[in-house]
């Protein structure tokens, strides 16, 4: 069935959303080290995430340290982290949902428009935790370019967009996605579909004892 298939690719969209928002809150490159201007130092580089700092050394030795203190930290490490770890428990609870409500399931098979509710409640969730990753993402990659441009930030303090954020920003448009084939596809669906009362096979004005 076409509706079954758009709404299995919704969840698979959406389902590699939240794998991207797990590997992305995961990675410790949120940011890079930048090289431009008279910044000629090329001997290491830095790296911050997260949870951690790492510096990578030009022979390839990679070392890592994890924050000392959740107290000290940047707003926007603290702010970031709080909405991926949301968008992270949302996209779960979403992806339960959903698995209940789409057609290739057996729960509630009895009453489908009760399961094209609840995988439309699965759908917006996916679509709320895609938000919120992408609101985390952006917000982080704001405070990045604003330290960057800012002439009183010195040139071996300033830093670039880091992998993680790239990969934040995919799964947050890939969460988004999905949920929205999830929401659309359980409308059409809800409102294609056509009651069938069962017809009385007695005639009015005849009654048989």
């Amino acid at each position: 069935m076409a509706n079954s298939g758009v709404q299995l690719l919704g969840f698979t969209l959406a389902f590699l959303g939240f794998i991207g928002l797990i590997a992305s809150t995961a990675m410790a490159e949120w940011k890079a080290s930048s090289y431009a201007g008279d910044n000629i130092v090329t001997a290491q580089a830095m790296y911050e995430g997260l949870w951690m700092s790492c510096v990578s050394q030009s022979t390839g030795q990679i070392q890592c340290k994890q924050y000392d203190s959740l107290l000290q930290l940047p707003v926007e490490v603290q702010v970031t982290r709080g909405l991926m770890i949301t968008a992270i428990l949302l996209s779960f609870i979403a992806a339960l949902v959903a698995m209940v409500g789409m057609n290739c399931t057996t729960c509630l098979e009895n009453d489908m428009q009760q399961k094209a509710k609840v995988a439309m409640a699965g759908g917006i969730l996916f679509i709320i935790a895609g938000v919120a990753g992408l609101i985390a993402s952006s917000w982080y990659g704001n405070r990045i370019a604003v330290k960057f441009y800012d002439p009183f930030t010195p040139t071996n303090g300033r830093y670039e967009f880091g992998k993680a954020l790239f990969v934040g920003w995919g799964a947050a448009a890939l969460s988004i996605l999905g949920g929205a084939f999830l929401c659309c596809n359980c409308m059409g669906s809800s409102s294609g579909q056509a009651r069938n009362y069962p017809k009385s096979s007695s005639r009015p004005g005849k009654d048989y004892v």
